[in-house]
């Protein structure tokens, strides 16, 4: 017989409790921290394209699709929105390729995203009791292990 502490730590009990809140949580510390900093409503796939250009440097659309695991129409789709927007600068790579950079005002952006979303996130762990602070710190390096072994490195 399993007892009910051994049954919520397996794999298979935490992943059911786990997968259904991570969409959610990301979902609202980004729509949070927007309204905090009156941010523009990025979709979290521009986002996340942003955030690799900014962390890496100019990278042609189909390296970007490669990373991220998109398709290469919906990168093309994203990078045109985003420069229209003013996020992205192209420029000509090697032979006909073409290189996608953040500009100044992207990185500025998530700049004022990642300070909006630090805030958020304190905000809601100072409504926690101090158990869960240090539960939730404890489980950080934890959750850093998972994203490693799900291999989105």
């Amino acid at each position: 017989m399993t007892s009910p502490t051994s049954a919520a730590t397996s794999a298979a009990g935490t992943a059911r409790r786990l997968g259904p809140l991570l969409g959610p949580l990301r979902r609202t510390v980004l729509r949070r921290s927007r309204d905090l900093a009156a941010l523009p409503d990025l979709p979290e796939a521009q986002v996340e394209l942003l955030r690799v250009l900014a962390g890496q440097g100019a990278q042609s659309p189909s390296g970007l699709a490669d990373r991220l695991r998109l398709a290469r129409p919906t990168v093309s789709n994203l990078l045109r929105t985003l420069s229209a927007a003013g996020l992205v600068d192209r420029s000509p790579g090697a032979g006909r390729a073409v290189q996608v950079s953040a500009t100044d005002h992207a990185r500025e952006l998530l700049a004022r995203y990642d300070a909006a979303s630090a805030r958020t996130l304190e905000q809601a762990l100072d409504r926690l009791d101090a158990a869960d602070r240090t539960a939730l710190a404890t489980a950080l390096p934890t959750l850093e292990r998972l994203l490693d072994a799900l291999g989105d490195d």
